[in-house]
């Protein structure tokens, strides 16, 4: 990290970060659209217990990055919705 001088490099650092974060989701959901080929049911799809594996994982990343815990739990919960969807609709094609 490094330190701004202003607003807009604190902006166009950010930005950049943002186009970092789209590229692993997309990435992210390419092995989502190969999951689906494995799943059998809406059931699999959901699996509530992997959900809550992956959120205590990024929990404590999260701890260890000194990133409060709730904001990683919060966006990754609303990205795992937004995944499960896509997978259901990959699956049933």
């Amino acid at each position: 990290m490094i330190e701004c001088k202003n607003l807009e490099e604190v902006r166009q650092n950010i930005d950049r970060i943002d186009r970092e974060i789209v590229g692993l989701m997309a990435e992210r959901s390419r092995y989502v659209k190969q999951a689906a080929r494995f799943k059998k049911t809406d059931a699999d799809v959901k699996d509530t217990k992997r959900v809550e594996e992956v959120i205590a994982r990024v929990r404590t990343l999260a701890i260890e990055q000194g990133l409060p815990p709730g904001i990683v739990e919060d966006a990754y919960r609303a990205m795992i919705s937004g995944f499960i969807g896509y997978e259901m609709r990959e699956r049933r094609r």
